[in-house]
């Protein structure tokens, strides 16, 4: 898959901030087996009710709550709970996964905790490179919750990068990527669920490497439309998204769109700053550094010597056409 230094990011981020494998980010249930409320659980609401006062009405003179995001998905029973963290045990193995989400979703048709196992597949497909496997479990993830924005951005970018001029249903593929992107942007602000004990950076850490991706993802789009205006502006806001590890593929279809208009300086300085961030002998390094000679000789300018990149230095292709 292209992107990858980001994903790596994204699901470095997503077992900090969601959870380690054996998942500790879905609750376990709020009442026992039985049907009573867990000791305490309903004190505060026992309490206001005795003042006259609703359950969760803010209290005289206090500030007013902060909305809050999506919540946790949650267990019904300490059965279902104890299940979903044997089936997501073993997430090196994507086929294992897969199926044991098959296997859960059969016997809980109704559990919150679905999407998270279908969601676990799509990633590990990701990490072994296979994606139509990774597409097809993103759109169960989306089946369960259309809102989730790392599935929203995972099929996206799936049907961005791998659709072909010979695809006879190319244009739906490629309005549905965009409109995928889109509303990623829209629900990464409401339908991330962290753990309560995740630092607020991790948090927006793992939603500034969404919204770089989505970002990329549009100006994919438009790149392979020609409209290379909107493609810079789009690959702009991706850097501008994550700037703390930029993606040097990014970088360098930002050289392309510049080049394209015919903005050869801006796109020489580009070209260089995906040479430093790329190194030689790779896809990536080879096409960045192709893409800078043929500036320097468009512009007589002169080549920046290209420094160590980062370990997360990765190898996709530029767009195509």
């Amino acid at each position: 898959m292209k992107r990858a230094a980001m994903v790596a990011m994204m699901l470095g981020l997503a077992t900090f901030v969601f959870g380690e494998p054996q998942a500790s980010s879905p609750q376990k249930p709020a009442t026992s087996q039985t049907g009573g409320a867990q000791p305490g659980a309903s004190q505060s609401g026992a309490a206001q009710q005795s003042q006259g006062q609703q359950p969760g009405a803010p209290q005289p003179g206090a500030a007013p709550a902060t909305p809050q995001g999506k919540r946790p998905p949650q267990a019904k029973t300490d059965a279902e709970f104890a299940e979903f963290n044997t089936a997501i045990a073993n997430t090196n193995d994507p086929a294992a996964v897969e199926k044991a989400a098959d296997a859960f979703a059969t016997k809980y048709p109704d559990s919150e905790l679905r999407g998270l196992l279908y969601e676990a597949a799509m990633q590990s497909y990701q990490r072994a490179n296979n994606a139509d496997k990774m597409m097809e479990m993103g759109r169960k993830v989306l089946k369960i919750d259309p809102d989730e924005p790392t599935a929203l951005v995972g099929v996206a970018q799936v049907l961005a990068e791998r659709t072909r001029d010979t695809d006879l249903d190319k244009d739906q593929r490629l309005d549905e990527a965009m409109k995928l992107a889109q509303r990623s942007l829209v629900t990464v602000d409401t339908d991330i669920a962290p753990r309560a004990d995740t630092p607020q950076e991790k948090i927006d850490a793992y939603k500034g490497v969404l919204r770089s991706s989505a970002y990329a993802i549009m100006g994919t789009l438009e790149f392979n439309k020609e409209k290379y205006a909107d493609a810079e502006n789009f690959y702009r806001k991706s850097m501008d998204a994550f700037p703390a590890q930029l993606d040097p593929v990014v970088v360098l279809r930002l050289a392309l769109a510049l080049d394209k208009q015919g903005k050869y300086p801006e796109a020489l300085k580009e070209a260089n700053h995906a040479v430093q961030l790329t190194p030689e002998g790779t896809t990536a390094g080879g096409l960045a550094r192709r893409e800078r000679d043929r500036l320097v000789q468009l512009t007589g300018g002169t080549p920046t010597p290209a420094s160590k990149p980062p370990a997360s230095a990765q190898n996709p292709a530029p767009p195509k056409n």
